[in-house]
Parts: structure tokens; C-alpha cells; sequence
């Protein structure tokens, strides 16, 4: 029984990220298919992935007060029947396309605090069950990997096979039945900080001291730049410099997919391998060389004239070391953020890393169009390898990530001053 509740955690989180990902082929799919137009069909992205990003970061004093669980079944139930609403409307006529918009804004503005309320549980469910904060972090990153690996492929079968509004209601019931999951399965001793002296202030004060946390943590406001950064240059290549390179050097998509494939699956291996020897790895060591030699050679391996089964060689192992990064940075980050401010943290932390991501198909664009394919990939493999020789550069703040590093004294983040 004392795994029950991490399994049912993984189990929510493997069936929202499936359904999540079949959904990010089909929406756009669908809007294109009934708009004709592609301006349109990227309005409706940026809509839904902004209304998340916002959620994440302002909605973690509502999770801490609110409690972990509810928060993640409530946000589930709602987000699964506001994208249940997509397939009716349409089916009877009366989908336009501003009441797309508002429907997946709503989905996305559930869809943030849900999900961060999941991740805020991780460290319960894993000291309920035994698990180092590296296993059980390894295990929801393997499964969040492995249902985008499985997610966006599956995705695009069914939209062929039964169209995209049944795709997208396959995606609603996916959110229905993870917060059945939730709800039948997992047990937390952590509901926030209801009745807390600090659940008295108000929101805004709740927010700051979460945002106070971050700001004043070293190690935090390092890995917020880092992956702010890192998030920007790997969307420029994925969303347009590694579909472009396909297109030039073999005219054809299959060999993009490929090597998405083949980082997604090294990805998926590396966090499995994390779950399990994670608790033995030395964290700055490891993160740093993950990062260094994950990341960077799979960037100019495409500028270099060598054939796709190098390529996709360089992919997968980097992919492999690529996988070790989340589960080492969630593992520091869940020992020293305190419980009580735990959603409020890691939602300003993973928003404000992703704030990088819609900008970097515009940088990707932007370079592509002005310097061509391979000047650009030389450019974000440099700009890439000096951000991540920043833990090598600055060892006294990314060294916090080690066990047993010291904690700053928590009285000063309280929101009451």
C-alpha cells in the first residue's frame, strides 16, 4: 500500500502526457483543416501553451492553499470537459474559431496547476514509498518521455484513421481518467498549506514569497536562466532548423522524425537509468556532463557532412545522457524547497523555464532566413555550448545541487515581513 500512491501518480501522469501529446497533433491539424489557414493554426497553439505557462506560474499559490490532490483532480476534470466541449460543438455546427480559442485557453489555464500539482507531489509519494527523490523523479520523467514518445505518433495514426475531433475527445477522456487515477489511488500526507499562518495572506503575498524563494536561491535562479535558455535554442531547432536540415539535405520528413525519435527514445532510457542509479551519481558532475556532452554534439553533427545513421547515432546517445538532466535538477529542487511553498517554486521555476520555449521558433525562423541552415545550426550549437559550460564555470552555485549542500535560513521567504 505505501506504493500504491506512486504508482497511481505515475499512472495519471503516463495517461495525461499520452493524450496530451495525440493533442498537439490534432488540434493544430484540425484548426488547419478547417481554417485553411496556418497563422490561425498558430494562434491556437501559442493560446493554449500560454494560458499553461501563465497558470503554472500564478496558479502555485492556489495549489499550496488549495491542497496537491484536489488541485490535480479538479484541474484534470475540468480541462477533460472543456476539450470534450471541442468535438460536441463541432458536431453540431457551432465550433467558430474564437470559441476554439477560448476552449483551449481554458484547457490550458487547468491544464497548469494540474500539472504542477502532480509534480509537487513526487516528494510525498516517494518518501510514502521508500524511493530516493532520484527514483521517483526518473520514473515521472521516464513516463512523461514515454508517453511523448508513444503520445504524438499514436496521434497522427488516429487522426488519419478516425479524424481529428475524435482525437481530440480521445485527449479529454484522457484527462477524465487521469484524475480517476488520482482520486482512486493516491494518498498524500502534503495538502499545501491550508490552515497555514501563511495560507492567511493574501494571494499576491503568496505568489511574492514564492517568487522571493526563487530570486534569493542561487541555485534556482542558475537553473531557471539555464533552461530559459536551453528551452529557446532546442524549440528553434526542433520547430524549424531540424525540419528545415531535413528538407535541404534529404527532401523528405521521414528522416526528421527519425531523429526525434531516436533522441526521444535515448531520452526515455536515460531517465529510466537515473531511477535506478541516480541515488549513487555525484548531481553537479553528472548534470553538467549530461548537458555538455548530451546536448551539444547533436546540434553539429547536422552542420557536419555525414550520413543519417550518424546522425541519428549521435542522437540516441545523446539523447541517453539528455535524459539524466530532469530528474537530477527535480531531485535537488525538491530538497530545498520546502513543502509549504512547494507548488508556488516549482510552478515559477517551470514556468519561467519555458517562458524561453514560444520565442524560439521565432529565433529559429529568424536565423534560418537570414544566415541559411547550417550557419544557423552553427550559431545555436555555439550559443548552446556556452550556456551549458556554465556549471563548469560557475561551480560554488550549481555544487548547491550535491546532497547535503546547505539550505538559506527559509524565515527570510516568508510572505509576511
Amino acid at each position: 500500500m505505501s506504493r500504491r500512491s506512486a504508482y497511481g501518480l505515475l499512472l495519471a501522469e503516463a495517461v495525461s502526457v499520452t493524450g496530451t501529446r495525440m493533442s498537439v497533433v490534432a488540434v493544430p491539424w484540425f484548426v488547419l483543416q478547417t481554417t485553411g489557414d496556418p497563422l490561425l493554426t498558430g494562434v491556437a497553439a501559442f493560446v493554449e501553451m500560454g494560458a499553461l505557462v501563465v497558470a503554472r506560474i500564478l496558479g502555485g499559490p492556489l495549489v499550496d492553499r488549495v491542497g496537491f490532490r484536489v488541485t490535480s483532480i479538479s484541474g484534470d476534470l475540468v480541462a477533460g470537459l472543456v476539450l470534450g466541449l471541442v468535438p460536441v460543438l463541432y458536431a453540431a455546427g457551432l465550433l467558430a474559431y474564437p470559441m476554439l480559442l477560448v476552449l483551449v485557453g481554458l484547457a490550458g489555464l487547468f491544464r497548469g496547476p494540474s500539472d504542477n500539482a502532480k509534480y509537487a507531489m513526487v516528494p510525498d509519494v516517494a518518501a510514502a514509498a521508500g524511493w530516493s527523490n532520484e527514483r521517483a523523479a526518473g520514473l515521472a520523467d521516464s513516463v512523461n518521455r514515454l508517453g511523448s514518445l508513444i503520445g504524438a505518433p499514436l496521434g497522427g495514426v488516429l487522426v488519419a484513421l478516425i479524424e481529428a475531433p475524435a482525437v481530440i475527445a480521445v485527449d479529454a477522456g484522457s484527462f477524465l481518467l487521469a484524475a480517476g487515477a488520482v482520486a482512486c489511488f493516491v494518498r498524500t500526507s502534503s495538502r499545501g498549506s491550508p490552515g497555514s499562518a501563511e495560507s492567511e495572506d493574501g494571494y499576491l503575498a503568496s505568489l511574492a514569497a514564492g517568487m522571493r524563494f526563487v530570486r534569493q536561491d542561487p541555485l534556482l535562479r542558475a537553473i531557471v536562466a539555464m533552461v530559459l535558455l536551453t528551452n529557446l535554442l532546442d524549440q528553434a531547432m526542433t520547430a524549424v532548423l531540424i525540419p528545415v536540415w531535413g528538407n535541404d539535405r534529404f527532401h523528405d520528413a521521414a528522416p526528421v522524425g527519425v531523429v526525434f525519435g531516436a533522441v526521444s527514445a535515448g531520452a526515455f532510457a536515460g531517465s529510466l537509468l537515473v531511477s535506478v542509479y541516480g541515488g549513487r551519481l555525484p548531481r553537479w558532475r553528472t548534470y553538467a556532463i549530461a548537458f555538455l556532452v548530451g546536448a551539444v554534439p547533436r546540434i553539429f553533427v547536422l552542420a557536419l557532412p555525414v550520413g543519417l545513421p550518424v546522425v541519428v547515432g549521435v542522437a540516441l546517445v545523446g539523447g541517453v545522457l539528455i535524459g539524466a538532466i530532469n530528474p537530477l535538477l527535480s531531485a535537488a529542487e525538491f530538497e530545498r524547497i520546502p513543502a509549504r511553498l512547494r507548488a508556488r517554486v516549482l510552478g515559477a521555476v517551470g514556468g519561467l523555464a519555458w517562458a524561453g520555449i514560444p520565442l524560439g521558433g521565432l529565433v529559429g525562423g529568424a536565423l534560418a532566413t537570414t544566415l541559411g541552415v547550417t550557419g544557423s545550426i552553427l550559431v545555436v550549437g555555439t550559443a548552446y555550448l556556452l550556456v551549458t559550460l556554465d556549471p563548469l564555470i560557475r561551480r560554488r552555485t550549481w555544487r548547491l545541487m550535491d546532497r547535503g549542500t546547505p539550505i538559506a535560513n527559509l524565515a527570510q521567504y516568508s510572505s509576511r515581513k
